[in-house]
């Protein structure tokens, strides 16, 4: 069996399904003017009338809900687990789900125990007049949580999981991929399923519009269709007076999945990207995916992560609250996916309707980062575009002198346009030149400003960048991101320490390219020999 040469290789002409898509959202669901204090006062004592805002006053509310829902549990006979510590609540919801055989219903409710932001009443006294009156405190609080384990006849399953205590709070957690299962079955499209994916699929096209079609505005008619299946905690008059649900955005994953026709050519594939990528999160290269500025005071660990679960490695790559995992899925496909666990990372709102925002950044990441894993492994050119750059180059009457490969300044200049190779709002002479002058060991503030614009302008004339229209800043090209890659890595990794093995100076070393050569040197001196005693 031959094995494919390179990344590119790979993803041109053994993907037999690509789709991107949601994969989970995990939401959070609120009433905006019960988030703080004074919201809460106002509830109580404009909204229901009462003299004063107290814990006291919730208490009712919180055991008429708990008592609804135990009888809705009762009246439709669903079972009611309560989660014990340790226990995976993933793997009891799958349990549960084999038992189930409605279309659609509540699975199963669940409770735990967790600890939750609650509002208590603290005793205050007036300083005047001495009386004292009660005073609403955020706090926390282990308060029972109920997770509703449902299964929607447009989404799949998902989960619900209510608060029992004012202002009961929820949270929504569904999968996109499980909203495109059921819509292709709805459409009599033939599927395979790969675990919360999707194998192969008669229509392709039509399985990434249904991706594509999971909006916001149909994950939240979902929620308000369940709020009216299920036990409310607020009254009618309540949700009249604006009290009502809405939702924001704790964590949302976006995937890129890309099936492969052969399982063991993508595992060697797979291996073969992470070797070439282990410093695609040091904060230089993270940068670039996600288009956001790192600096000193940026938060968060900036690495690289090979994690291996049994035999299958996967690739993480860390940026502020934001992650990028690769991994061989099932051993099947290569699944490229950002987890945006915070839109304030990229300076976006947290509410629903700002998901085409995140869509667009998320996705955007996926691509880039295999774009770049694309080019790093195969990144050879040819000796017509290797002669160019060597020599001397003129560009409508401009002269620009040759970057010779053996020159220092050129490597350093190359090496640092790696750097940026991910960085999507590109450089400037001034980011350009603090590099540059750190990789050749002298100060930043010293580097002459006119040797950097002269090397700027030789890079440009030479086709390796080019200028961002309108703007100071340069971005690197598809062919000058090869160059960079072949002239850096081959005198990195090969020039110099090949070299350094064969020549005599060098420490005795065994290996086999000193082997070879001291070989090779040895019958060309016998050969000679030869030739002298004949003549």
């Amino acid at each position: 069996m031959s094995v494919s040469r390179s990344v590119a290789e790979v993803l041109a002409d053994h993907v037999t399904l690509e789709v991107e898509g949601i994969d989970r959202m995990y939401l959070n669901v609120y009433i905006p003017g019960l988030q703080r204090e004074q919201g809460v006062a106002s509830f109580f004592r404009f909204h229901r009338g009462h003299q004063f805002a107290s814990s006291a006053l919730m208490d009712p509310i919180s055991k008429a809900f708990v008592a609804a829902l135990e009888g809705f549990a009762r009246q439709e006979k669903i079972p009611v687990i309560t989660f014990r510590k340790g226990q995976r609540k993933d793997d009891i919801a799958a349990e549960q789900r084999k038992k189930f055989q409605k279309a659609e219903g509540v699975v199963f409710i669940g409770k735990a125990q967790e600890k939750t932001p609650v509002f208590r009443t603290e005793r205050r006294r007036n300083e005047k007049t001495g009386a004292t009156y009660p005073w609403l405190v955020r706090s926390t609080a282990m308060v029972n949580q109920f997770y509703l384990y449902c299964v929607d006849r447009d989404f799949g399953p998902f989960f619900l999981k209510f608060s029992s205590y004012f202002p009961y709070s929820a949270k929504l957690c569904l999968n996109g991929h499980e909203y495109a299962k059921r819509q292709l079955a709805q459409k009599g499209i033939g599927f395979e399923a790969l675990d919360n994916g999707v194998l192969s699929c008669d229509d392709p096209k039509r399985l990434q519009a249904i991706c594509d079609g999971l909006s916001a505005e149909k994950i939240d008619a979902l929620l308000r269709k369940w709020l009216r299946l299920l036990p409310h905690p607020y009254e009618a008059r309540d949700r009249k007076a604006g009290y009502r649900y809405q939702i924001s955005i704790l964590q949302t994953e976006f995937s890129l999945t890309q099936v492969l026709d052969r399982p063991v050519t993508g595992r060697v594939f797979f291996e073969e990207v992470i070797r070439e990528n282990l410093d695609i999160g040091r904060p230089s290269q993270v940068q670039l995916i996600f288009d956001r500025r790192v600096n000193k005071t940026t938060p968060g660990l900036f690495r690289t992560r090979v994690i291996t679960e049994g035999v299958i490695p996967s690739l993480h790559v860390d940026y502020k609250n934001t992650r990028i995992k690769q991994y061989h899925k099932e051993g099947r496909a290569l699944r490229t996916e950002t987890t945006i666990n915070n839109t304030r990372d990229f300076g976006i709102g947290k509410l629903l309707k700002n998901l085409p925002a995140l869509r667009q950044i998320g996705f955007q990441a996926n691509r880039r980062l295999l774009n770049v894993q694309k080019i790093s492994h195969d990144c050879s050119i040819g000796e017509d575009a290797f002669d160019r750059v060597v020599r001397p180059a003129e560009v409508n009457g401009q002269r620009a002198s040759a970057l010779r490969f053996g020159d220092k300044r050129v490597q350093v200049l190359f090496a640092v346009l790696v750097i940026f190779s991910l960085q999507l709002r590109g450089f400037n002479n001034q980011e350009m030149r603090a590099l540059v002058a750190q990789l050749l060991g002298v100060d930043p503030a010293t580097y002459p400003i006119g040797r950097m614009t002269y090397d700027l302008r030789r890079l440009r004339l030479h086709g390796i960048i080019e200028r961002i229209p309108h703007t100071y800043r340069y971005q690197l090209t598809p062919d000058g991101l090869r160059i960079a890659l072949f002239f850096s890595r081959t005198y990195a990794r090969l020039l110099r320490p090949k070299l350094a093995e064969i020549m005599p100076e060098a420490p005795p070393v065994n290996s086999a390219l000193r082997l070879a050569f001291d070989r090779l040197k040895s019958q060309i001196d016998a050969c000679c020999e030869d030739q002298k005693l004949a003549a």
